[in-house]
C-alpha cells in the first residue's frame, strides 16, 4: 500500500504519518531519512524527529539521494520524510539525478512501495505563498508538484493535515 501525506510545515503530519506506520501492525519499520544536515537549524529539525520516533521501534536508513538504488526490507513498512527534501537533494546535490531527479525519485518511489508491505510518503505544502521565485527555485517547486501529482495517482491513499487534522482526499477502495 502506498500513502502520500501532505501539509504545511508544522501541521502536524509527521505525526499522522509516523502513526500509520505504527499502527499497521507491521513489525518491521523502517524510517527513510532524506534530509542533509548543514546548519544548527537541520540538526534541531533531525533531533526532534529523532525523539519523536524514540520507541516506536523503527530503523533509519539516511537516503537524502539514490532511492532509486536502495533495497528496502521486503513486507516492512516504511516512512519517507519528506519527498520535499529528497527532491531538492535530487535536484540540486552534485552527487543528484539533476535534470533526472523527477525520473529518478518516481523510479525509488516505486520501487520502495513494490518492496515495502506499506510505504508512507510525507510530502510539504510548499506552493501556496503566492510568491514569485528565481528560475532555478521555480524548476525545483515544479519538480515537487509533478512528484506530489505523480505518487497521489498511484497512491492507494492521499491525506492533507491541516492543523493537526488529516483531511482525507482519496481513500482505498474496500
Amino acid at each position: 500500500m502506498l500513502i502520500l501525506v501532505s501539509g504545511e510545515s508544522g501541521s502536524g503530519k509527521s505525526e499522522f504519518a509516523e502513526g500509520l506506520v505504527v499502527s499497521s501492525g507491521l513489525n518491521e519499520r523502517v524510517y527513510l531519512a532524506t534530509m542533509q544536515v548543514w546548519d544548527e537549524e537541520s540538526v534541531r529539525r533531525v533531533e526532534r524527529h529523532r525523539q519523536m520516533r524514540a520507541g516506536k521501534g523503527f530503523d533509519t536508513l539516511e537516503c537524502p539521494t539514490g532511492l532509486d538504488k536502495l533495497e528496502v526490507p521486503a513486507h516492512s513498512a516504511v516512512l519517507l520524510e519528506d519527498l520535499s527534501n529528497l527532491s531538492a537533494n535530487e535536484y540540486f546535490a552534485p552527487e543528484g539525478g539533476g535534470k533526472a531527479a523527477f525520473d529518478r525519485v518516481l523510479a525509488g518511489i516505486q520501487r520502495a512501495a513494490a518492496s515495502a508491505e506499506l510505504l508512507v510518503v510525507v510530502t510539504n505544502e510548499l506552493f501556496s505563498d503566492g510568491m514569485r521565485y528565481d528560475p532555478e527555485t521555480a524548476a525545483y517547486l515544479e519538480l515537487l508538484a509533478g512528484l506530489n501529482r505523480a505518487i497521489a495517482a498511484q497512491a492507494d491513499q492521499v491525506y492533507e493535515v491541516v492543523c493537526g487534522i488529516p483531511v482525507a482526499w482519496k481513500e482505498a477502495k474496500t
